[in-house]
């Protein structure tokens, strides 16, 4: 990976995630959060909550101190992000599902 596609990606990501750290932090807290997504193995986390607390992380480093892991999560959370978006419901979709998937993944789409 070359700088540039490092700038790239996290100009994707800047541009997927509109949460702010503590924001995101406070929404997984939430038993909203929690209901929604994929579950692994049992373990009881769904895919998109682990992804959330992975933001997080990144959101709260550096530049200078973002890896290769991170690169590689920034780029998973806006093809989720793309992905997920273009499957919007009709109709109100404050207290929806897709809603509290998407924020899971640090974008509110009510923003």
């Amino acid at each position: 990976m070359s700088d540039h596609d490092d700038d790239q990606t996290r100009e994707d990501f800047d541009d997927a995630v509109n949460m702010t750290a503590s924001e995101l932090k406070k929404w997984l807290d939430t038993d909203e959060s929690k209901s929604v997504g994929q579950k692994k193995d049992g373990s009881g986390e769904s895919t998109g909550h682990e992804s959330g607390r992975h933001i997080v992380r990144i959101l709260e480093k550096k530049k200078s101190d973002l890896t290769d892991d991170d690169y590689a999560h920034m780029r998973k959370v806006v093809g989720y992000v793309k992905r997920h978006s273009a499957q919007k419901p009709k109709g109100d979709i404050t207290d929806t599902d897709w809603r509290y998937s998407l924020m899971n993944w640090g974008n509110d789409p009510k923003k």
